[in-house]
């Protein structure tokens, strides 16, 4: 392989060190590149993306884009509404149609997920919740784009207050979805490996201290009569 780091160097006058500024930063990411270059395509994207690289499932990787997109869709077609702003009401299309986009992959990956991520009893109704509210975000996210798309943009008087009234109710769903996701994670510690490593040393810890409290009440019943015991008995 071209050596980089040996091929191409960089002199830096008037420092006492070359290896520091710009030159040593350029020289530490040909070097990079370099070791880079060397890995097996996966083992490149572990160390380029560490973080997608370790997740367990894709959910986490999508759900930030329907709550963004979805989010400024009603913010910008309100706003159009009330400023009778045409233009902002058809970017607030476009943000709703890739939201449900997004929407429908990101409750695809997390129905995945809901089977593969381990969770105990405690978080399991948490989880149904997630998952009912985010289906009904979905849903009502395509309602929302078809109506659209059939009326070509053209909602008005008391037709646009109901619409309105439904992009809000899509905005309450996806808070509360997104309340619930967060509660998972940084309340249970859903899908965080650390977390899920303490569960299955806690479990085991625990299933041992049953398991020697068992032994010991076998050991109680079974154990000698004392010698004073004995010894009474013997007299009579």
């Amino acid at each position: 392989m071209f050596d980089l780091s040996n091929n191409l160097q960089f002199s830096v006058h008037g420092g006492a060190d070359s290896a520091g500024g710009f030159a040593g930063a350029v020289a530490d990411f040909l070097s990079f590149i370099e070791n880079l270059l060397a890995l097996s395509p996966g083992e490149m994207f572990a160390n380029v993306m560490p973080g997608i690289a370790g997740l367990d499932n894709l959910h986490p990787l999508f759900v930030h884009f329907p709550i963004a997109l979805l989010s400024l869709f009603f913010l910008l077609d309100l706003l159009g509404s009330i400023a009778n702003k045409i233009e902002w009401r058809k970017t607030a299309s476009w943000f709703l149609y890739s939201g449900a986009i997004f929407a429908a992959m990101t409750v695809a990956a997390g129905l995945i997920a809901a089977d593969s991520v381990a969770h105990g009893g405690d978080v399991h109704q948490i989880m149904e919740n997630h998952e009912h509210l985010g289906i009904a975000v979905l849903l009502l996210a395509v309602t929302l784009s078809g109506w659209r798309l059939l009326a070509k943009n053209q909602i008005s008087g008391g037709a646009n207050t109901l619409y309105l009234i439904f992009a809000a109710i899509l905005a309450g769903l996806l808070l509360f979805t997104a309340d619930l996701g967060g509660l998972m994670v940084y309340g249970y510690g859903v899908g965080v490996k650390p977390v899920a490593e303490l569960n299955k040393a806690a479990a085991a810890l625990h299933e041992h201290g049953e398991q020697t409290e068992i032994h010991e009440q076998n050991q109680a019943t079974e154990s000698p009569t004392s010698p004073t015991e004995h010894h009474h008995n013997h007299m009579h």
